[in-house]
């Protein structure tokens, strides 16, 4: 592919870029959760501000395979331009957690293909690709829970959550949270099957944050409901 776009901003000025912001300690932090880039942030965000929408350049660099460069990718693009295999593609190519959650939260949330992703995701032989299927999944149980089957996603989470690679494990127990904090008819199930699970229930927890076990975690977020004031942050 041509590495001149029709803006005039080539690939390897924003990789120029991208190496200039690189921060030895910010890649120590994001190795240890597994992402292999040491790019601020909120940095990345403004060069991304500054850089505008260009579909275009956001394919080239997602095509450098490069994680900084994808990150970048996925905030310059513009979500409703993929076609369905396209994003199929790229969540396979998604290795680190960061990329995969970006590409889920970021495009495939706001493309029109993202139903039908969500449902080949979700009976995916592979736990990461999987974990898509489950974080969109998610999304339906808070945005849009009608046609889900509600009772049967939490008899799925009793059966395979604990012993779920951790990835897949993460966002099912996200999806357990979600249905017991959304859906009142449903919290006593949900509460319980988290105790029983103990999935995360040892998660350490910074002070202000939620904990991740789902007991927790949906205890707080209904107390919040009927009182705005309190604060802190979910983990997951």
């Amino acid at each position: 592919m041509a590495e001149a776009t029709l803006t005039g901003t080539t690939v390897a000025e924003v990789m120029a870029e991208l190496a200039a912001l690189e921060d030895p300690r910010a890649r120590e932090v994001n190795e240890r959760h597994g992402d292999d880039h040491g790019v601020n942030l909120s940095k990345l965000r403004a060069l991304a501000k500054r850089l505008k929408t260009r579909q275009e350049l956001a394919g080239q660099l997602w095509e450098t395979d490069d994680t900084a460069a994808r990150l970048l990718a996925l905030l310059i693009c513009r979500p409703k331009a993929f076609a369905r295999d396209e994003l199929d593609v790229m969540l396979r190519e998604a290795h680190k957690p960061k990329v995969h959650d970006w590409l889920v939260n970021y495009v495939v949330k706001k493309n029109p293909h993202s139903e039908e992703l969500r449902l080949a995701w979700f009976a995916d032989p592979d736990p990461v690709v999987a974990s898509a299927g489950w974080a969109l999944t998610t999304e339906r149980v808070t945005k849009k829970p009608e046609g889900l089957d509600l009772p049967g996603l939490l008899d799925v989470i009793e059966a395979q959550m604990r012993d779920a690679p951790d990835r897949l494990q993460w966002a099912m127990n996200h999806c357990l949270a979600q249905i017991g904090i959304d859906h009142a008819e449903h919290r006593a199930r949900a509460v319980g099957i988290g105790e029983r699970l103990a999935v995360l229930k040892d998660y350490p927890t910074s002070p202000g944050c939620t904990s991740p076990y789902a007991p927790s975690w949906i205890g707080e977020m209904v107390r919040r409901q009927h009182d705005p004031s309190r604060g802190g942050s979910a983990l997951a």
